[in-house]
């Protein structure tokens, strides 16, 4: 609802665009330094402070609508989700792994990916009616109290490692050092960096799925149901997370054609086809994440994991610029369709990869 907020307020779409500059930049500028305070310090503690600030720039965009306070308030959400990225997944990974349950890592995630996603839709399902009901600041409120419950889930999540249990503690130069050791000694490391890259980044392009519902040319009523459809598949490849890693090129080479198939088509019923996709995409998501976590060591873990999410928003600006250009000779469906060509070649290097891997097992 916060784009009808800032439009309610009277911010032309030059401003608005102005706000997303600001958010994204933020989210550019922390995502790397925020792996390293990762590495430092506590990440329990990281990931406490993340919902607090978008809490807080919530609250200013209820109760103070203006545009320093629109602006304000990306800058604190941007900052709280670079804060998170790398932090949460280097602190389930090394837990489970302390508990010798690291196989469990691509499970966990997805299915957490599954419930996060379901419960954007409900969210959604009940915005209009708080908003009817209490206004916007009635819905700030409640999104305030949601990233305090965050915060405290957050602060529940158990943290055995870390500093001040008799290791020595780390600096920023030895974090560094050895997240780029890893990365530029560790072929694995950088296969598994870029592996998450391109898919993450790539995947971006799910926020033109109410464009691709519309090409279709169903009603507008009708967008949002369709839109729910690639959601549920999306939520079921998440909770399918960690299943049948081992057939991951093949699988994704389906969801590729799936993606084509369904968008080229310019059918409503393609959009089961691209819900198809989009779980596989999401399945696929984890095991790279996965893949990547049991390849990078624990001392720059949270560092590493930040510089693939920093690519992975490279990549997703890369897709909104494509799109962009592209939608000046070709409409949605062609768009989202020729976005399986990125997934295609993934598969097919990953196929080379565990072929060449069984002919040549020294390799």
């Amino acid at each position: 609802m916060y784009a009808v907020l800032f439009a309610e307020t009277g911010l032309s779409p030059a401003a608005v665009s102005s706000l997303f500059v600001i958010w994204s930049v933020t989210t550019f500028a922390l995502e790397l330094p925020s792996g390293l305070w990762a590495d430092v310090f506590s990440r329990r503690l990281l990931l406490v402070a993340a919902p607090l600030l978008a809490g807080a720039g919530f609250g200013l965009w209820a109760f103070f609508p203006s545009y320093p306070a629109f602006a304000a308030g990306f800058v604190l959400w941007g900052a709280g989700s670079a804060l998170r990225s790398g932090t949460m997944q280097a602190l389930v990974y090394e837990e489970l792994e302390r508990v010798g349950a690291p196989g469990a890592y691509a499970r966990l995630v997805g299915r957490s990916e599954a419930v996060s996603l379901l419960a954007v839709v409900a969210a959604s399902a009940v915005a209009s009616p708080v908003v009817a009901a209490w206004g916007y600041r009635g819905l700030g409120a409640a999104s305030v109290a949601a990233c305090v419950g965050c915060a405290v889930a957050g602060w529940f999540l158990p943290e055995s490692g870390g500093v001040g249990e008799g290791a020595e503690e780390p600096s920023f130069g030895s974090v560094v050092r050895q997240g780029w050791a890893q990365v530029r000694g560790e072929p694995a490391v950088r296969r598994a960096l870029v592996l998450v890259m391109v898919l993450e980044g790539v995947t971006a392009l799910d926020e033109y799925v109410p464009l691709l519902v519309r090409s279709t040319g169903v009603a507008a009523s009708a967008v949002p149901l369709l839109v729910l459809v690639v959601t549920v598949g999306d939520a079921v490849g998440g909770w399918s997370a960690g299943r049948g890693v081992r057939w991951l090129a093949p699988v994704l080479g389906v969801g590729a054609v799936c993606l084509a198939v369904g968008s080229l088509g310019g059918r409503p019923g393609g959009l089961v086809l691209v819900a198809v996709a989009f779980g596989v995409f999401r399945w696929a998501m984890a095991a790279a994440d996965a893949r990547l976590q049991a390849r990078v060591g624990d001392g720059a873990r949270a560092t590493v994991t930040s510089v693939a999410g920093f690519g992975a928003e490279a990549v997703a600006v890369l897709v909104f610029a494509g799109y962009a250009l592209g939608s000046r000779w070709a409409g949605a469906g062609v768009l989202v369709g020729v976005a399986a060509v990125p997934y295609v070649v993934v598969a097919v290097v990953l196929g080379l990869g565990a072929w060449r891997g069984r002919v040549h097992p020294e390799a």
